[in-house]
């Protein structure tokens, strides 16, 4: 997840107001404008003086620019050889686009940069703090760009006046929002002085300094240019800063490197601390804070070394405490990054032990799409020892699920359907679950019948077919006898279909339903329609098998959503064909 600074890093320039005064009309008729004692302007300059510094007091950012004595004016003062009417100029440009940014045109611009290529450091703190304001501008921002700003605003970095620099890179971070400037700034020369000034002394230019770095890391192409520059150490080393904006768009930029494989693999080798300096900030004050920081570990997470090490610093202690937050964006970081960390096997025993069942079941009740389903995906994934599956049912998963599928469509999405009805099927393998279940076999039913997600179609269907294995209570066996009708017609239009996953299923539950129930066998083998779908499924699959070279075919779609289906379904081992010759047999006897 990208995130482009909340906001913008130098909306007003950092100079003080005393050093951009305004002139008086007397005053510019004054030799104590000049830096040079006995110099005075000549009377041309004197009277754009006064034109600029009424104007500049009196009009909009539009009406200025647009009109012709006022631009006139400020143009001399600008192209002027002499320091002082630079200065003015400076100073009127930033008053000006300070009040009100506006777009404006090259001929503007081109006064901007013009002025950025003064030694003066005056002039250059106006000149970039102008521009900077003027960058707010979408049309502004590429014409910035275009008109030659960038070698002037990296040369400024280089010099040892803080205001001039802080100007400067805030200007950079201004330009960086913008998606067709990013190459031209990594291009330009800016990301080494960028890091650099990362660690400045001047908490100003540090915080412009890592917001420009933040919104650089928005492609792929720039976080690789970034880590060449070396931007990780030292983000890393800001994660301490004591300054909230400093920490979050630190946390920020690392989160937005740790999206690419790669990257995360070098923070694994080269930044021990990252994982504990995270957590740290978890518990930050500030909220911005707070959630970036988890989503960063969230990041992170996606490899098993992260994984292993968040669990290690005792990171599900405040995860488990972010979950109980009651704003929705750091309930959301905070239930991914766990979902993430659930994954490693390693891992779920001490997410359960650590009492996180409770609340991701109680996540399931907020009207937050994302938030339900990492939710449900990370009791799924928790669902994968026995011993874990009896305690996901005491906390009451499978009352909790029943109710949410009870509900009319539309209120629970599909995607949230899909998890729930796979932790159904997984949890349905234990025999002491499924009386729960049998409460709820009509409406994962109905799924198999009423949706068109296939997914949610499948994942329903095995978790009726695990309830259905080697049936020996007498209330089971009646609820099968009772719907029997519904289940028939699904089992139809599965083997039906020309979608291998679901022919697959289908046979498959048949399969389930006959174990151990001779009632239920007695009736499919009389039943003129399925036996002959069942032996149309084998010619099918017999077909495939002959026509891609092996028993699973190519490995398209079909066969990785068998595979996926195959890991939920009890005894499932076998391809469709081989399933169906069983079944046959095992009818025939």
């Amino acid at each position: 997840m990208y995130k482009y600074c909340s906001k913008y890093c130098c909306s007003a320039w950092c100079g003080s107001a005393s050093e951009y005064a305004a002139i008086s009309e007397t005053q510019a008729l004054n030799a104590n404008l000049n830096a040079h004692p006995g110099q005075s302007f000549p009377p041309e300059l004197a009277a754009a003086v006064v034109v600029v510094d009424r104007d500049a007091k009196a009009l909009s950012a539009e009406d200025f620019f647009s009109s012709r004595s006022s631009f006139e004016a400020f143009s001399l003062l600008v192209y002027s050889p002499l320091i002082e009417a630079q200065r003015v100029a400076a100073s009127a440009f930033v008053d000006v686009t300070e009040r009100d940014a506006v777009p404006v045109n090259s001929h503007v611009i081109d006064c901007g940069v013009f002025l950025l290529k003064s030694r003066d450091h005056e002039i250059q703190r106006g000149s970039a703090a102008a521009l900077g304001n003027l960058a707010v501008i979408a049309n502004n921002q590429t014409l910035i760009v275009i008109r030659g700003a960038l070698e002037h605003l990296v040369s400024i970095m280089a010099t040892g006046d803080s205001d001039a620099q802080c100007n400067a890179v805030g200007c950079i971070t201004n330009l960086a929002t913008h998606d067709e400037n990013k190459d031209r700034i990594a291009r330009s020369g800016a990301l080494n002085p960028l890091v650099k000034l990362a660690l400045s002394s001047d908490l100003r230019v540090q915080r412009n300094a890592t917001g420009a770095l933040l919104n650089m890391t928005h492609t792929i192409d720039n976080r690789h240019q970034l880590v060449a520059a070396g931007a990780i150490p030292i983000l890393v080393q800001l994660l301490n800063s004591p300054d909230y904006d400093v920490q979050y768009y630190s946390t920020t930029s690392l989160s937005n490197i740790a999206v690419d494989m790669e990257h995360r693999i070098f923070l694994a080798k080269s930044e021990p601390s990252i994982v504990a300096s995270l957590i740290r900030l978890t518990d930050s004050p500030a909220l911005k804070v707070q959630c970036q920081a988890t989503l960063a570990l969230r990041n992170l997470a996606s490899d098993e070394y992260f994984q292993l090490e968040i669990v290690k610093h005792n990171g599900l202690v405040p995860l488990h405490h972010l979950l109980q937050s009651r704003i929705p964006q750091i309930i959301l970081a905070a239930v991914a990054c766990i979902r993430n960390i659930s994954i490693h096997p390693s891992n779920e025993t001490p997410i359960v032990h650590a009492k996180f069942l409770p609340q991701l079941l109680e996540l399931l009740s907020i009207d937050n799409l994302e938030i339900q389903c990492h939710s449900m995906s990370t009791i799924r994934n928790l669902a994968s020892s026995d011993e874990n599956k009896i305690k996901i049912f005491q906390a009451g998963a499978v009352e909790r699920i029943g109710d949410l599928l009870r509900l009319k469509d539309g209120i629970v999405n599909d995607s949230v359907k899909s998890e729930m009805t796979a932790c159904l099927a997984v949890l349905a393998l234990l025999d002491e679950v499924k009386p729960s279940l049998f409460r709820n076999l009509k409406y994962l039913i109905r799924l198999t019948l009423t949706t068109s997600n296939i997914d949610v179609k499948t994942n329903a269907a095995a978790a009726i077919g695990n309830c259905a294995t080697n049936l020996s209570d007498a209330k089971g066996l009646a609820v099968f006898q009772k719907y029997w009708k519904e289940i028939r017609k699904y089992v139809i239009t599965f083997m039906s279909s020309d979608d291998v996953s679901l022919q697959h299923i289908g046979i498959w539950t048949l399969v389930q339903l006959i174990s151990g129930n001779e009632e239920m066998k007695i009736k499919i083998a009389s039943d003129a329609t399925l036996l002959n779908l069942i032996e149309e499924v084998a010619r099918k699959q017999k077909a495939s098998m002959h026509q891609n070279g092996s028993a699973r075919g190519s490995q398209g779609r079909n066969e990785t959503q068998v595979e996926a289906v195959n890991s939920m379904l009890l005894g499932s081992n076998y391809s469709a064909e081989e399933l169906s010759h069983t079944l046959l047999q095992e009818l025939h006897q």
